[in-house]
């Protein structure tokens, strides 16, 4: 009985670390832009099997993700929200990143975000 439950708890671990899903899921942080135009951001990201969704917030005011797409065989992601100026007014952001270090669990991405036609290096780290 104790050799088949030591059995159950190896298997059962495995499979909980086996099962860290897709590798652009999760909540990511880091920062966009250089010197003092420097902004913290973060990413909440969703993968139904089919749609990139979540949540782009860098600061107080966050948006959701309207478009975004992976490219597998590169790991190359674009993502596009519509955020505010500080004005209020709607401004578009586009942002193109790659994932690195996939197989890591502390992956990060690198890339732009360009807001208001200006764009700035991104870098993100993955939450654990």
């Amino acid at each position: 009985m104790m050799k088949r439950l030591v059995g159950l708890m190896v298997v059962l671990v495995g499979m909980m670390f086996a099962q860290e899903g897709h590798p652009l899921v999760g909540s990511w942080h880091g920062t966009y832009g250089t010197g003092a135009q420097e902004h913290d951001a973060t990413f909440v990201l969703k993968w139904d099997g089919k749609t990139i969704s979540g949540l782009i917030n860098p600061g107080l005011d966050g948006f959701k993700v309207e478009n975004a797409t992976l490219e597998p065989k590169t790991w190359t992601l674009h993502m596009e929200g519509t955020a505010k100026d500080a004005s209020g007014k709607p401004v578009k952001v586009v942002i193109e990143t790659k994932i690195e270090h996939i197989t890591n669990p502390s992956r990060s991405m690198t890339g732009t975000w360009t807001q208001g036609g200006v764009s700035a290096p991104l870098k993100m780290k993955r939450d654990l």
